[in-house]
């Protein structure tokens, strides 16, 4: 008997930050960098980059669902990123930046717009702008987008700078979800 894996998709700003936020979650199997959302047949970082296909940086999220819920995992989507800025996380801005969820079925939808009215919204003060529209294609990103945080750390100063405080301040409100790092 084959273990159930879902999917969830998800763009909460720079691809990067959003992977490396849910990457060691217990229950996550893998996360995935890509491009979803436009009208361009084909994504890639320089098109997506040029604001012209309409594509978001996003996260395919596959989890164990006797592990983690789809809800538990739309929760945490709300504390990873910023919903109330439209178009931008942080200096990222574009439209390729968009908080969005692409659900995969109508149960996502409506698990999404329940969590929308009755976590988000306790959650900010400021209207939510997160779209919410269905998964019609997801483009995986280049290999060199993938894990890039845990291969480039703080290396790199955006690293430094934007992921690490965002990952740090993730782990510690869902210390209880991670999974064990071996010491």
């Amino acid at each position: 008997m084959s273990k159930i894996v879902e999917t969830a998709t998800l763009g909460g700003g720079c691809f990067w930050c959003v992977e490396a936020v849910y990457r060691d979650v217990q229950g996550v199997e893998s996360v995935k960098s890509g491009y979803a959302g436009g009208t361009a047949e084909t994504a890639n970082y320089k098109d997506v980059c040029s604001k012209m296909t309409g594509h978001a940086e996003v996260v395919q999220v596959q989890f164990d669902p006797e592990v983690i819920t789809f809800e538990e995992i739309i929760e945490m989507f709300w504390t990873a990123h910023d919903p109330t800025t439209l178009n931008r996380q942080g200096n990222d801005v574009g439209p390729q930046y968009r908080s969005v969820i692409f659900y995969h079925n109508e149960e996502q939808k409506a698990i999404v717009e329940k969590s929308i009215r009755e976590v988000a919204t306790t959650l900010y003060d400021d209207p939510i702008v997160t779209e919410v529209a269905p998964l019609e294609a997801f483009y995986e990103a280049e290999a060199y987008h993938q894990d890039y945080y845990v291969k480039t750390g703080n290396r790199n100063p955006y690293c430094t700078v934007v992921i690490t405080p965002k990952v740090a301040k993730f782990k510690k409100k869902f210390a209880h979800r991670l999974k064990s790092v071996p010491a």
